[in-house]
């Protein structure tokens, strides 16, 4: 699996993304209360890593950050410009974000992740370090489990990653885990999230 072949794989089901999972209603309110709480003690410009047609860069708007969205999907790109024509996008990816070292207050990675082979995941990681200030935000969404394991996602693989090992990448990138959460969202399927600084 490349970067390549999922860009393409999401670009070709983009409008069935929106529907299924790319709006502001399909976001659980546990989510939106962590994030808003994440968000509100930020200082400096948040990057909403692969940000798929912009719901949460939105969101991050409204509640008064600076933020842009940073999408490697052209379609998703095309949707959320045209969406929100008020919030920023451009076309980029995690592992290379285009910005000054510690320019950013916050990074949000909300399910960007997921298809991250888990040899690979360090790259992001200290991409996000390497941006963030002293002090900045990381927010990550994630299937976790009981065990590291590939499994076929709608669009393409993904990793559902168990706690400790996802936290233990995140300290060894230079972060400090500050919160981590999980639910069951389907028979099969936990969703986890995690808080850190830099």
């Amino acid at each position: 699996m490349t970067f390549e072949s999922v860009r393409l794989a999401y670009g070709a089901r983009a409008l069935e993304y929106v529907e299924a999972v790319g709006r502001r209603e399909h976001i659980a309110d546990t989510d939106l209360a962590l994030v808003t709480d994440w968000a509100s003690r930020l200082e400096g410009k948040v990057i909403d890593v692969g940000s798929g047609p912009g719901q949460w860069t939105q969101f991050l708007a409204r509640l008064g950050a600076e933020v842009e969205g940073v999408e490697p999907v052209p379609e998703f790109l095309a949707i959320a410009k045209e969406t929100y024509p008020n919030v920023k996008f451009r076309q980029g990816r995690a592992e290379r974000l285009d910005v000054p070292a510690q320019s950013l207050g916050g990074v949000l990675a909300w399910y960007s992740l997921i298809h991250t082979e888990p040899e690979n995941l360090h790259k992001p990681l200290t991409e996000f370090a390497r941006a963030l200030r002293p002090g900045g935000g990381l927010a990550l969404g994630f299937f976790t489990g009981t065990k590291l394991d590939a499994f076929d996602h709608a669009v393409t693989v993904a990793y559902c990653w168990p706690m400790d090992q996802l936290v233990a990448q995140i300290e060894e990138a230079g972060f400090s885990v500050t919160h981590v959460e999980s639910r069951t969202i389907s028979p099969t399927r936990t969703h986890g999230a995690l808080l850190a600084t830099r």
